[in-house]
């Protein structure tokens, strides 16, 4: 069986170190990890997690297109990494971008409101979604209680508007206040949700309950590697009370669905 790992962040080695310490003071955490590919794919050796679906953001329209380079070449060197773009509310020609990005070989696009400081359903970001509509999923962080950013009823617009946009909506659909992104956004058609960055706070039990309510053929197993040991992550969600079927698809088959491809 593959065991995918749905959301991981890496970056170049020369920032990486930069980028988690940035990414540990925007959530006041001790980050895990360096944040590069190699101690990513070390989960690799501890576990049985197999591939990995990677991405990073910009935080400026400049750093796109290196930013998917750089996500392009780890998955040519790499192939345990299914690889999205990046993109930012600002890039001068997105169009372009996306299809070079598909040329690539990437396979998704990944945003973050919070981080990017941009509203999840401003317009310059709705004109993006119709260019990927039916053509790439998306990954987009969800909720945060310090911010409006990313609120899942944003999320719920955009998904009115594009209904055949396919999202997984990080973080069980409100990263910190988990219920209220469950009571926006369940009944919508083409939501995934990924478990990263959950378990910490749900606890095994609560994470269980969560997964159910959602329904386990559309919840992804996911670490948010730099910020968690992806390895501690897997051990934890495998332990968490979960039938073999019911693991089977949130490791594994959900991951293809939502991207579209077969891993073996």
């Amino acid at each position: 069986m593959a065991v995918i790992d749905a959301h991981a962040h890496i970056y170049p080695d020369k920032i990486a170190a930069r980028a988690v310490d940035a990414i540990g003071e925007f959530y006041l955490v001790d980050m895990y990890g360096k944040g590069t590919a190699e101690h990513l794919l070390s989960a690799k050796d501890r576990s049985p997690i197999t591939h990995f679906i990677v991405h990073s953001v910009a935080t400026s329209a400049r750093a796109v297109e290196g930013i998917n380079d750089f996500i392009a070449t780890q998955c040519y060197v790499h192939p345990e990494f299914i690889g999205f773009m990046t993109m930012h509310q600002d890039y001068p020609d997105p169009e372009a971008e996306i299809e070079r990005a598909i040329s690539l070989g990437l396979r998704g696009m990944k945003l973050h409101p919070d981080t990017q400081k941009v509203n999840m359903d401003d317009p310059r970001l709705m004109e993006i979604y119709q260019m990927i509509e039916g053509r790439m999923p998306l990954v987009v962080h969800t909720g945060d209680y310090r911010y409006d950013y990313s609120h899942p009823r944003r999320l719920a617009h955009i998904l009115k508007t594009f209904p055949d946009l396919v999202v997984d909506a990080a973080h069980f659909g409100f990263w910190s206040c988990y219920e209220v992104g469950y009571d926006t956004l369940h009944h919508l058609d083409n939501v995934f949700i990924d478990a990263s960055s959950s378990q910490f706070f749900l606890g095994p039990r609560r994470t269980r309950e969560l997964a159910r309510l959602w329904g386990t053929d559309r919840v992804m197993f996911g670490s948010d590697f730099p910020m968690w040991d992806p390895v501690d992550e897997y051990n934890q969600f495998v332990s968490a009370g979960f039938s073999e079927d019911e693991l089977e698809n949130m490791l594994w088959h959900n991951a293809e669905r939502f991207v579209g491809v077969k891993v073996d």
